[in-house]
């Protein structure tokens, strides 16, 4: 092929100009597992990717709850609620990536698009409006419960099914992460007096 020919093929093929627009069919359906060479089967990985998207969905929408409850908060626990809501949720967005890429890793596709989300969420949805700080602790604190029970029972069934790297992550990463989130939240619904300790007041006829 003559050198002129040649350079007139490449600079039709070879151009700066971004191709805007674009569209093709999906490369891989929701809910289908690629074959890899995992010592998994297929239905093994097929089980375990819907169970870590609806795992991943809570997760997501836990995330979300916090990033709520941090610019909404409000009163006289303001600024230190509004820090911890915010590392609250840095933990929570961390779990995503891990948990979407366990299912990316298994040859599944990961849910992503907030529409998606909802629709699979097992937490209720709450008022777009401002809500008071013992609702919005006590929301979080529901969220965590659906997603620690989730995650218990895909723990077990992981272990089950011998998919020993989603058991350690729903263990090691998930689940501890969610216990001491609990911990940290259920405190700021302890009843305590703030300023000066109050004893019980003796009852009539008491000894």
């Amino acid at each position: 092929m003559p050198e002129k020919r040649t350079r007139a093929i490449h600079a039709e093929v070879i151009n700066a100009q971004p191709r805007f627009h674009q569209s093709a069919p999906e490369v891989q359906a929701y809910g289908t597992v690629t074959l890899l060479p995992l010592e998994l089967e297929e239905p093994v990985r097929l089980e375990m990717t819907e169970q870590l998207n609806q795992l991943l969905a809570d997760t997501m929408t836990l995330r979300d709850l916090y990033k709520k409850s941090h610019w909404q908060t409000s009163g006289p626990t303001f600024y230190q609620l509004h820090l911890l809501f915010d590392k609250h949720f840095g933990e929570q967005s961390e779990l995503v990536d891990s948990i979407a890429e366990r299912v990316q890793l298994l040859g599944g596709v990961s849910i992503a698009m907030a529409p998606d989300v909802a629709e699979t969420t097992a937490i209720p949805r709450p008022p777009r409006g401002r809500e008071a700080v013992p609702v919005q602790l006590s929301r979080l604190l529901d969220a965590h419960q659906i997603i620690i029970r989730a995650a218990r029972k895909l723990a077990r069934r992981a272990s089950a099914l011998g998919d020993d790297g989603t058991n350690d992550l729903v263990v090691s990463d998930v689940l501890r992460t969610n216990e001491l989130q609990v911990w940290f939240v259920s405190e700021h619904l302890v009843n305590l007096p703030l300023v000066e300790a109050q004893t019980p007041s003796r009852t009539a006829g008491a000894a």
